[in-house]
């Protein structure tokens, strides 16, 4: 059911009267939009309306699984409206970051994002039953004042873990980062684990880009003081400690109600998790139905990163060395053409025909993961692609790139210890991969993947580990399970505020 309307369009039914409305506004980026829409799945799934604020061009590439999940009776809506990308300055059409052709054009991208506040809230009055809050991304600011104009509740979603938000809090305290070279490593303070990492390793609130955000940074910030709560894409058995330290930073509610990619529980919708796949998915699963248990290794790096092909070639190279089966998803690109070229003059597809499968665009990567064959993930740990390795039950052969993957990297190898590292020493900030080079080599790449793919006693106690945290994480979200009470308590704690609002 589509109603048009002209500052926007609702797609969904319409929900009865007087229930509670969670109004949903994600970061329009691959790593934060597709944990936003599986929480409007789980969220209404327990009788919420859920109205998820997109655009028309992100609407194209999850809207089949919000339908399938509108036509299985669950009450959610999409409102589209329309991104002043032209406005901006950005190319028409562009209305993902992951559409974004420079890194010169991410402040106009955010300026976009921005610029979405006044047209929402001039529909939002509108909107049927009247919402009773706000789950926003963290990053997007502005809607700390949407909700404190229509007097509801503002939840931050963060997409990340606790482990990272108490390493960064404490570096932000601390500024122990202002006081060593770049290349030295320190130990983050006040941690329960000892983590060791550089300023070169640290985000870009710590180690700056060439275009510097600051002043959006601090804006964020100031803003995350005055939410209500915050919603957390993990799950408390994961990392007990690291949320006890984040209850006792933030001292407002913390609810952990992942791993959110595992409301997606058939292969239709794990195949098309975050957009439609590149690759047929029987085909897919035929290829990995051909071999044997945890033989072989997916290697995706993520929506975002963009290898040179030097880089690239040295990815390769060493998967092809490691003699294990494979699966490489190479992302479209402004070097895409140089990586083809090089991978036809060089017959690289031709030579690991039959045990290299070349998966060219959007992989079904929760599809891949939870197959049997596939036994190991080599993963540039965004925090999204973690989860899924840990849901997977896999152990991850760990190459970060930038944000605050290198500290993902560390809770995986080191504080689970399900992960093997490549090696990456220093953050390649996106948009600046040339001035980076080659930092990764393909004896670096072959030997993590044979630790991780060994069959010896070291390999399988890993092995083992993942398997365990897997199973915690099933167990977290199913009834009874703590994420499973989280969600539950989320939705009492804003039905008292609606309850409270409507009695005065």
């Amino acid at each position: 059911m589509l109603i048009e309307s002209t500052k926007s369009a609702l797609f969904g039914m319409a929900p009865p009267p007087h229930q509670l409305h969670f109004v949903m506004i994600p970061l329009m980026s691959p790593g934060h939009l597709i944990p936003m829409v599986d929480m409007a799945k789980l969220l209404a799934q327990r009788a919420v309306t859920v109205t998820i604020v997109t655009t028309p061009r992100n609407t194209a590439r999850f809207g089949s699984t919000v339908g399938r999940a509108v036509e299985s009776g669950l009450a959610i809506r999409l409102l589209q409206l329309p991104f002043p990308s032209v406005e901006a300055g950005l190319p028409e059409g562009c209305e993902n970051i992951d559409d974004v052709p420079s890194h010169e054009l991410y402040r106009n991208f955010i300026a976009a994002l921005n610029m979405l506040q006044k047209p929402l809230e001039q529909v939002f009055g509108e909107l049927e039953p009247s919402p009773s809050c706000i789950i926003s991304d963290k990053t997007l600011a502005w809607t700390a004042e949407t909700a404190k104009k229509f007097h509801i509740p503002w939840i931050i979603f963060d997409g990340m873990s606790c482990f990272n938000a108490v390493c960064t809090h404490n570096l932000h305290v601390s500024k122990i980062h202002e006081s060593v070279s770049d290349s030295k490593p320190f130990v983050v303070p006040g941690l329960p684990d000892r983590i060791e990492l550089t300023k070169l390793q640290l985000p870009g609130a710590f180690n700056p880009s060439v275009i510097s955000f600051t002043d959006v940074r601090e804006r964020i910030r100031v803003a995350a003081e005055g939410a209500y709560g915050v919603v957390v894409n993990s799950f408390e058995e994961l990392e007990p400690r690291y949320l006890d330290e984040y209850q006792k930073i933030k001292g407002i509610n913390i609810w952990c109600i992942g791993p959110l990619s595992l409301c997606n529980t058939d292969n239709l919708d794990r195949s098309q998790r975050g957009n439609k796949a590149a690759i047929d998915e029987h085909q897919c699963l035929r290829w990995l139905d051909s071999w044997h248990s945890s033989s072989v290794v997916y290697a995706c790096l993520g929506s975002l990163t963009r290898l040179t092909p030097p880089q690239f070639v040295e990815l390769a190279l060493g998967l092809e060395a490691s003699n294990h089966p494979f699966i490489l998803v190479i992302k479209s690109g402004g070097k895409l053409e140089e990586i083809e070229k090089w991978i036809t003059e060089e017959g690289f597809e031709e030579r690991v025909k039959g045990r290299g499968l070349l998966i060219r665009g959007w992989a079904p990567q929760v599809l891949i993961l939870s197959h049997p064959a596939t036994g190991g993930f080599l993963t540039h740990c965004g925090w999204n692609s973690t989860l899924e390795g840990v849901c997977a039950g896999v152990p991850m052969i760990t190459w970060p790139m930038f944000a605050e993957q290198f500290i993902n990297d560390k809770f995986v190898v080191q504080v689970l210890g399900t992960g093997v590292g490549v090696g990456a020493q220093v953050v390649v900030h996106l948009g600046e991969e040339d001035r980076f080079g080659v930092k990764v080599r393909r004896d670096e790449v072959k030997k993590a993947i044979d630790k991780v793919m060994d069959a010896g006693a070291e390999g399988e106690e890993r092995r083992q580990r993942a398997r365990e945290i897997r199973d915690m994480a099933k167990t977290s979200t199913q009834k009874g399970g703590s994420s499973h009470l989280n969600i539950t308590l989320l939705i009492q704690s804003i039905a008292r505020q609606a309850n409270d609002v409507q009695s005065s």
